[in-house]
Parts: C-alpha cells; sequence; structure tokens
C-alpha cells in the first residue's frame, strides 16, 4: 500500500481541524506546523487503521449488492417443467 498522503489545500484544512480541536477540547493554542507533524504523525502510524475501516465497509457494502444483484437476476428466470 502506498503511504497515505493529502494535497497542500487538504492539509491545510487538516491542521485547521486540529487547531481548533486543541483550542475547544484542550483549552491550549498550537501552531501550524506541530499541528502538521500530528496530521503526519496520524497518516503514518493509524492512517492504515482508518483506511482499512474504510476498505471493510466497502467489501460489506458490495456484498450486500451482490447478494441483492443476484435476487434481481434469478426473479428474471422464466417459469419451465425443469426444476433446478
Amino acid at each position: 500500500m502506498k503511504p497515505i498522503t493529502f494535497s497542500r489545500e487538504e492539509t491545510k484544512a487538516l491542521v485547521g481541524e486540529i487547531q481548533e480541536y486543541f483550542r475547544e477540547e484542550l483549552d491550549q493554542d498550537i501552531g501550524a506546523l506541530p499541528a502538521e507533524m500530528l496530521t503526519r504523525f496520524f497518516g503514518e502510524k493509524m492512517g492504515a487503521y482508518f483506511y482499512n475501516r474504510g476498505v471493510y465497509d466497502a467489501q460489506e457494502l458490495i456484498t450486500k449488492r451482490m447478494e441483492s444483484l443476484s435476487y434481481d437476476v434469478f426473479a428474471l428466470e422464466q417459469p419451465t417443467k425443469h426444476l433446478r
């Protein structure tokens, strides 16, 4: 798997979210550089956990859709004297 990377605009948005979190939840100010370092840390060390959760959710969705599609295909079956 290639490393998780963000565009400059995404990084800027993430940094803003981290700074806001520190201000509102921890009553602390954090600079842009430390916030960007935290973003990089989470991406490198924990990003795979979040990424994998998304993959598992997608797999579950696809499985359910395929099952539904399978029922839809069998619904197209025409009646015959042959029993399956």
